[in-house]
């Protein structure tokens, strides 16, 4: 009797634990995927290198972040479905460290549960940043990664989550090379690049692939490195008409200050890792003539652009000082979002990441953006002009 009683128990407590078992996966199934927006505020999460060596860039990108918020906030927020809601940023430092930006990255996705995400501002931070992203699928939007495969998976898909508000590598690379033959009539260059990163290794490839002179010889950098003379030496007696030097402002500003002390007075062209004044300050403003850097937004340029010259009377207004380049794409990046959520009437993550993608024709300060099938922009390049540290010309390349 006693042991036909338990054998009912253990019977009865399978069932049970089946049933709980079935539920489990019942819930699993009908969890909704991404993070979904509740309440008056719409949460927008920052990875940036607000410190190390990229912060010059990361530390403008908030600037123009924050600019953006504060402006949607005073209009009365983001319109979702007719409710205003307003945006509240959480912004985390990744060091410019890419073990930190992935683990920011999980930190805004799962703990504070935003909608979206603005940065990286490099290539190797926001790649670092994927998994965790994707698996939460929430988007998110890179001011400034510029290499190709940044949005692409190893199939050569598109990455579902990761967006950007900068042209790629080749076309900055390429772009360069054409400026290089019409415009400077550059017959022999050397190029100088970065190979610490996809970056400068990305922009030497495009840009030797389309120049059609003759390059005389191409070496490399590491990022950290101070003394540039022996390469410059070389370069030097081998009768050069032009420099070509992707890579980024720490070095870059080394690079012009040692080649003008050695004599080496050619144009040295760059890609829009130059585009901050700290290039200038490194390399002194004596130094800093006849360079020249492609970048999506010159001030010049943008003055034809009433979007842009708001922006840059308010910049002015806000900062007391000229918008730099990564200011006005982290910029956009924001209102590319704002968009997205009032185009699909909903701040939850996955919709916001289908708006993203179908993008056309967005009036951004740095132009007209459509987004492509590879969550690459098509928009507008430009290239400026230093001298003695100042932009005093600028190229609006068709």
């Amino acid at each position: 009797m006693k042991k036909t009683m338990i054998k009912k128990v253990v019977s009865m407590a399978a069932i049970v634990m089946t049933a709980g078992i079935f539920a489990g996966c019942s819930t699993a199934k009908t969890t909704t995927k991404g993070n979904q927006t509740t309440g008056n505020t719409i949460k927008i999460g920052v990875n940036m290198e607000l410190s190390g060596a990229a912060a010059g860039y990361g530390n403008s990108q908030k600037q123009g972040i924050q600019l953006a918020a504060a402006e949607i906030n005073k209009d009365g927020g983001i319109n979702v479905n007719g409710k205003k809601k307003k945006i509240k940023l959480i912004i985390r430092d990744n060091k410019t460290s890419t073990n930190t930006s992935a683990s920011v990255a999980a930190q805004l996705v799962n703990n504070d549960k935003v909608a979206a995400i603005v940065g990286p501002a490099t290539t190797n931070a926001g790649t670092a940043e994927i998994p965790n992203i994707t698996k939460a699928a929430v988007p998110s939007v890179s001011p400034s990664a510029t290499d190709p495969a940044y949005t692409l998976q190893k199939s050569g898909k598109v990455q579902p989550y990761v967006f950007r508000a900068c042209y790629q590598n080749n076309f900055q690379g390429s772009t360069a090379a054409k400026f290089m033959t019409n415009t400077l009539k550059a017959k022999r260059v050397a190029v100088y690049a970065d190979n610490s990163s996809d970056y400068g290794t990305g922009l030497a490839k495009a840009f030797k692939k389309a120049y059609t002179g003759k390059v005389v010889d191409s070496q490399f950098f590491t990022a950290g490195d101070k003394d540039f003379n022996a390469v410059l030496t070389s370069f030097k007696s081998k009768k050069i008409d032009a420099i070509y030097a992707p890579g980024y402002y720490n070095e870059l500003g080394l690079i012009i200050k040692q080649a003008r002390q050695a004599g080496i007075n050619v144009p040295i062209v760059g890609s829009d890792g130059m585009a901050d004044p700290k290039l200038a300050q490194i390399a002194g403003d004596q130094n800093a003539s006849k360079i020249y850097y492609t970048t999506p937004f010159s001030d010049d340029v943008a003055k034809d652009n009433p979007t842009a010259v708001k922006f840059m009377n308010k910049y002015k207004a806000r900062y007391h000082q000229d918008a730099p380049t990564f200011s006005a794409l982290a910029y956009d990046s924001v209102y590319m979002i704002k968009t997205a959520i009032e185009n699909e009437k909903s701040a939850d993550s996955v919709k916001i990441a289908k708006g993203l993608a179908n993008i056309k024709d967005f009036d951004g300060v740095t132009g007209k953006i459509t987004m492509n099938k590879n969550h690459d922009p098509e928009k507008p390049i430009a290239i400026e002009q230093l001298t003695k540290g100042k932009v005093s010309n600028s190229f609006d390349i068709k």
